[in-house]
């Protein structure tokens, strides 16, 4: 444990920004893996909302710096691959 006042702050503020992102993290990945379970599925309108929410919390962390924007990009890019393509079984 630091000595140092400013240290002691630092480690305080650093803890508090790891859990916060950590739990944007996981709330990223569960909106995800769900968009991802709706486009394998058979439901083309449940597809649609739950993509919209998954691209809205990538953009959005992509922001805050969660992760990095060309990830966000990717994973966006490869769930409208999979909605495009139960939209043209349907």
């Amino acid at each position: 444990m630091p000595n140092i006042k400013s240290a002691i702050k630092r480690t305080k503020t650093n803890e508090a920004r790891r859990q916060r992102n950590a739990s944007a993290k996981s709330a990223l990945r569960t909106v995800v893996r769900t968009a991802d379970v709706a486009v394998v599925g058979t439901d083309a309108t449940a597809a649609k909302a739950a993509y919209g929410a998954a691209q809205k919390k990538l953009d959005k962390a992509a922001t805050k710096g969660i992760i990095h924007k060309n990830a966000a990009a990717r994973k966006k890019s490869r769930l409208a691959k999979k909605l495009n393509a139960l939209s043209a079984q349907a």
